[in-house]
């Protein structure tokens, strides 16, 4: 039986029963999470807010940090079983505390959802120096699950699920120049780094997780139109991935064509409950399902192989340790 999912193994769609039109509350449908607890990063609008409601509506406890507690408060307002925290994910101090007042409480953690992301950023660097992306999208991710090893741990078959993209497409990780000191800037490749990276991260955090009953995946929730994603994206980006057309209007077929915010939250929802995956892990999801290789040259579905690699996978873990000053040890 194969154990890991080093170059892309495991990634052999199930037979879910579920598609790409499938929903978050469909997937849900006659699980019951009471007792269950969960941290959504992004929980407060978007996919991010569609996982917590249908989380929280199925009885889960769910901690949601934002950077802004107003904002969160009011999107948040009519959600049952929800507690709101603060958290600037840019900030390394504040990813600190948040996890130190969440340990302090001494409960379990069943699913850690790396929701948050940005995209589509001019170049900026985070307190320590790092480039937006990198830092908000990965290191974050990295630093978050470092610091809850424990209360993972502690839980009965805990998941950690990061929410990658199919923009890890736009480039592997750079790891002679990750930070871009010395290339020029282009946010779309910074972006479609940081989405490698978490794909890398979660191979190999599961196949050292999966002995203490911690699994982890890495899901591309699909690409979703009215999100805040997008607030940044000039209208020159917006014709270069195609959902403008010349003149700087939406084209309609492609906005159309795609998923809606409930379909967004479907595959992370599967993820989290699903008893399909109680024996794997370490695999990449897509439309409700584990995704196949991609292989097809251009955007396409499914995963680059260059976003499993083992040896990468390792690489990264080590440069990783070295970016945030932490010592991951699983045990």
């Amino acid at each position: 039986m194969i154990q890991n999912n080093y170059n892309g193994k495991l990634q052999k769609p199930l037979g879910s029963g579920f598609n790409a039109t499938s929903t978050a509350t469909e997937v849900i449908s006659g699980i019951d999470l009471k007792g269950k607890v969960a941290i959504v990063t992004g929980g407060s609008t978007g996919i991010g807010l569609e996982t917590v409601k249908t989380l929280a509506n199925a009885g889960a406890t769910v901690i949601v940090p934002a950077r802004d507690i107003e904002k969160a408060k009011h999107n948040l307002q009519y959600v049952p079983n929800v507690e709101l925290e603060e958290l600037d994910l840019m900030n390394s101090d504040s990813i600190n505390s948040f996890t130190k007042r969440f340990l302090a409480t001494n409960r379990p953690l069943d699913l850690l959802i790396n929701n948050a992301g940005i995209m589509f950023v001019p170049l900026r660097r985070n307190d320590r120096g790092i480039e937006s992306q990198l830092a908000t999208n990965y290191l974050a991710v990295f630093q978050l699950t470092a610091n809850l090893w424990d209360a993972l741990k502690a839980a009965d078959h805990a998941r950690v699920l990061n929410i990658s993209s199919q923009g890890h497409q736009f480039a592997p990780f750079d790891f002679e120049d990750p930070n871009f000191e010395t290339r020029e800037y282009e946010s779309l490749s910074a972006y479609g780094q940081s989405k490698t990276a978490l794909n890398l991260l979660t191979v190999e955090l599961d196949n050292r997780s999966k002995d203490f009953g911690v699994r982890a995946f890495v899901i591309h929730p699909g690409n979703i139109w009215g999100t805040e994603l997008a607030r940044e994206a000039s209208v020159e980006t917006l014709q270069q991935i195609g959902f403008y057309d010349k003149d700087g209007e939406p084209i309609s077929e492609v906005i159309d064509s795609l998923k809606t915010i409930p379909q967004g939250a479907a595959t992370t929802i599967w993820a989290a409950t699903s008893p399909l995956l109680t024996n794997t892990g370490g695999v990449y999801l897509e439309d409700n399902d584990i995704a196949e290789l991609a292989t097809e040259q251009g955007f396409t579905t499914g995963v680059r192989a260059y976003s499993l690699e083992r040896d990468k996978a390792k690489q990264l873990w080590n440069l990783s340790e070295k970016m945030t000053g932490i010592n991951l040890q699983i045990n």
